[in-house]
């Protein structure tokens, strides 16, 4: 895509969407809002739902970027498991633990919180198909102990249960959330600070203050959203006020925006591309070996990224210092790898800004060495379900690393394991399963550490992906709002301490 027709393109969508959100606040709304009757905050959010807002899917982390679901367990910036809707829990035999449920909590929807309820949630979560990907690999068994505790049962010894639970993928609903035909509608069915009213489709949702919110109560009243997938235009709406919070400003607009307007948050978030080891190509492991050899990740950075990415040495980043220094250093590829002509279709998407640039950076270092590169480039979700069932050779994917538990394995094990549910690279090794298995089974700490370098490199043997750069995200937010959460994990954008100024 050309830059005159991308800037023309930006314009165009620039446009209408100022009539996407509430026009600027009016006088009589200002005056409104600085006597505390009322305060509303506008949100561009990077990509539609794609499931409806269900918290089965990654819908969930936006029921969580907006404070209207809550889980079980909070996970603090430090990974540490913390009370949330559970006050306490216990592992009283290696397979069993018991979570005490908080009492005096009540749905938006007026209903008590009760540990039926909670185990209702979390049985939908476990019987879903697909399953949420924090439970691949994960089997539970969960039941209710009187009205404020629940049981829950593990197949092995999991030091990592109650982080698991923090998942926005296990929220807490309330049963009117569960239809009958499988859905999961999450209007008026959360317990956080803020209760979802509205959902338009794939354009917007409106949210409003929960005044009978367990904890402290919020700041502003109202949370518009609206889905903004390109990025130009989620830019252009933080340059004209028409939004105060702005998800991942690209950066070929930083130099275009006011630097005060802008945050940069380093993220466990990598940027790779997987290879289809079961395509007509990549099935061949000297042909994925000679993508590898092709791509220069400097270029990458440099180039598309302008500097603001951290090249890739490892599936883990630099969000993950203690990843690094324990990481061997690679063996460097034979030089002159060379394809005959093979051809390849690489898929990405147009949510984030840079990935149509990277893409067509990495078509150019492909073809260089001998592959036949085509493009398919689409919002994301028009190319989801393609992607996961395998018609692209490669996809360039930004992936977070820990957006689950605050721990590696749950992303690794639906990337690379053969039951993964968001297994790209459609791969499947032996070796790769015993080594996600073996380091699910350790303790925090270093060896539970060590042993996901061990799997990490297994699977970077095998060239089942190329780790190309760490991503890190550029929030926008107008000098109207302040407390804005700032979350590499992003979980949190909009919480009860959020105001306007």
């Amino acid at each position: 895509m050309g830059t005159t027709y991308k800037l023309a393109f930006a314009m165009a969508l620039a446009l209408p969407l100022a009539g996407c959100f509430d026009s600027p606040e009016t006088a009589e709304e200002t005056s409104s809002t600085a006597a505390g009757k009322s305060s509303q905050i506008r949100v561009a959010m990077m990509q539609p739902p794609r499931t409806g807002l269900s918290p089965l899917s990654d819908d969930a982390f936006k029921l969580s970027r907006w404070s209207t679901a809550e889980t079980l367990v909070n996970l603090s910036p430090e990974s540490e498991a913390l009370p949330m809707l559970a006050t306490a829990w216990e592992q009283v035999e290696p397979l069993v633990w018991h979570f005490t449920i908080r009492e005096g909590v009540s749905f938006h929807n007026g209903a008590p919180l009760t540990a039926k309820d909670v185990v209702n949630s979390l049985q939908a979560a476990i019987d879903a198909a697909p399953k949420p990907r924090i439970l691949d690999g994960i089997d539970l068994e969960v039941r209710a102990l009187g009205d404020y505790q629940v049981e829950v049962k593990t197949q092995f010894v999991d030091p990592l249960l109650p982080s698991r639970l923090s998942s926005p993928q296990l929220a807490i609903l309330a049963p009117s959330a569960y239809q009958e035909d499988g859905r999961v509608v999450p209007i008026s069915a959360g317990t956080g600070p803020f209760e979802l009213l509205e959902i338009n489709g794939t354009t917007s949702a409106k949210l409003e203050r929960n005044d009978n919110y367990w904890g402290e109560k919020a700041k502003i009243e109202t949370i518009l959203a609206e889905y903004v997938p390109d990025g130009f235009a989620r830019a252009a709406a933080l340059k004209t006020g028409t939004a105060d919070v702005v998800e991942a400003v690209p950066v070929a607009q930083i130099a275009t925006i006011d630097p005060a307007l802008l945050t940069e948050v380093a993220m466990p978030r990598t940027n790779t591309l997987y290879l289809n080891s079961q395509s007509g190509v990549f099935d061949d492991i000297k042909m994925r070996k000679t993508a590898a050899a092709a791509i220069d990740r400097e270029q990458i950075v440099n180039t598309v990224y302008e500097g603001h990415a951290d090249i890739a040495e490892g599936l883990l980043g630099p969000a993950l210092a203690w990843a690094a220094p324990i990481r061997p250093e690679r063996p460097q590829l034979t030089e002159g790898l060379k394809a005959n002509g093979e051809s390849i279709v690489i898929g990405t998407f147009t949510d984030r800004a840079e990935l149509p640039e990277v893409a067509a950076l990495l078509k150019q270092q492909l073809e260089a060495v001998g592959f036949a590169v085509e493009l398919d480039i689409r919002e994301y979700a028009q190319i989801e379900n393609d992607a996961l069932a395998g018609k692209f050779d490669a996809f360039i994917l930004s992936r977070a690393t820990v957006l689950d538990s605050g721990d590696p394995v749950a992303y690794m094990m639906s990337d690379f394991s053969c039951a993964g549910s968001f297994n790209i690279g459609q791969y499947c090794s032996e070796q790769v399963d015993q080594a996600l298995k073996h380091a699910d089974l350790q303790p925090l700490g270093a060896p539970r550490n060590q042993a996901i370098i061990a799997a990490e490199q297994a699977i970077l043997n095998d060239y089942a992906a190329i780790p190309m750069l760490h991503e890190r995200v550029i929030q926008g937010e107008t000098s109207r709002v302040s407390n804005v959460v700032r979350d590499p994990s992003e979980r949190r954008l909009i919480n009860q301490f959020t105001e306007i100024n």
